[in-house]
């Protein structure tokens, strides 16, 4: 059995984010308002209200937070939340929890919940990383997708690409056996990055031959399809915990 150790909080952590701000509109925030308290959850509270923190024991309940027992998908970077809003109506089997730490995308993804009757949505605001490390248990999670993350194009920011080493082996040891790890992006030197980092985890397998065919599931999303437009190719990686 493959595990990983997550190092305590507040243990030398790079982001892979930039802190972004934005406006939010009366619909967006009347939607904030009135549905985070019931289908938000706020990462760095959470932390100070968990066992982590005092015995280092993770203590993130979906059920708690869904109201049931179901498969758990993660989506980390959820933009706006189009793409997430869409996969959870096709698949109202599972719940699908999307960290993001944009506000305004995260407000628009519960308005687009409400408007679509789904209560398989729920919406948390921070860092994805520290979610998994500090609060997750050891095979929660049945799928985690990484839709078009920051490339950090930037040599020297590499180091800050969410898809790297020692975030795959987390993301790894939070998944079930059999649990799914997709990623897409339309970085050609990102995705080579990608197919390397993931080939090398000795507990994941790759379910392709390289890259995978575009699976019909992930929706095409406004920033897809400016990628497109601009002569980008899309490139989706799928690995499976061993």
């Amino acid at each position: 059995m493959i595990t990983q150790e997550a190092p305590p909080r507040g243990a030398t952590h790079i982001r892979t984010f930039h802190p972004r701000r934005g406006r939010i509109g009366a619909t967006r925030a009347d939607a904030l308002a009135r549905l985070w308290p019931r289908y938000g959850y706020d990462i760095d509270s959470a932390y100070e209200n968990s066992a982590y923190k005092t015995s280092g024991h993770a203590d993130f309940d979906p059920a708690a937070l869904f109201g049931r027992e179901a498969g758990l998908v993660l989506e980390i970077g959820c933009g706006m939340g189009d793409a997430t809003a869409a996969m959870a109506a096709a698949d109202p089997g599972r719940d699908y929890l999307a960290v993001d730490v944009h506000t305004p995308g995260l407000a628009n993804l519960l308005a687009l919940a409400e408007r679509g009757d789904l209560d398989n949505v729920r919406a948390a605001r921070g860092d994805a990383v520290e979610l998994l490390r500090d609060l997750m248990k050891p095979g929660s999670l049945g799928a985690v997708h990484i839709f078009f993350p920051d490339p950090w194009p930037k040599a020297k920011h590499h180091k800050r690409r969410i898809v790297r080493p020692d975030v795959v082996a987390l993301i790894r040891g939070r998944l079930v056996p059999g649990g799914v790890l997709h990623c897409a992006t339309d970085w050609a030197p990102y995705a080579e990055q990608m197919l390397e980092v993931l080939s090398a985890d000795p507990g994941l397998r790759n379910l392709s031959d390289g890259y995978a065919p575009r699976p019909a599931s992930r929706p095409v999303t406004g920033f897809e399809r400016r990628a497109l437009a601009a002569g980008r190719d899309i490139y989706d990686l799928i690995f499976a915990r061993k």
